[in-house]
């Protein structure tokens, strides 16, 4: 079984849709083995982001992250790194196709509700980066 993160960021979370977008994941059979809310520290998003260190827009990301609570997801099942993008839909909101959670719930490239791991490495990654943060044990 492959798991994934999932973050909903922090407008979500203040829009009080965290409800619907969980329900989303648990309609297309996903199991959420661990949730936890928490404020991300800057330090797990410098590694968090690490690839978009130098970029115009990595400040901003990291302080948007930071800014306010998310809910952070690892979910399990079978290709369930392929079914979160899926789900998602296209970093861009304005891209993402009807029925995603992008389009239903984001604001901009930035703000759209929802970060999901890019691949099974990128998800052991990210997993590892998170899981002092939200207390989190892999089995």
């Amino acid at each position: 079984m492959e798991r994934t993160l999932v973050i909903i960021k922090p407008e979500a979370v203040k829009k009080k849709l965290v409800g619907k977008i969980i329900s989303i994941y648990e309609d297309n059979q996903l199991d959420i083995i661990h949730a936890h809310r928490c404020l991300a520290s800057k330090e797990v998003l410098y590694k968090h982001y690490e690839a978009h260190q130098g970029r115009d827009f990595f400040d901003g990301l990291v302080d948007f992250m930071s800014s306010s609570h998310c809910i952070v997801l690892v979910l399990e099942g079978e290709n369930v790194v392929s079914i979160v993008r899926e789900i998602n839909g296209s970093t861009n909101p304005a891209k993402s196709k009807p029925g995603t959670i992008r389009y239903m719930f984001g604001e901009t490239v930035q703000r759209n509700a929802v970060h999901g791991s890019e691949s099974i490495e990128a998800a052991i990654n990210e997993i590892e980066i998170w899981k002092d943060l939200i207390r989190f044990e892999a089995e």
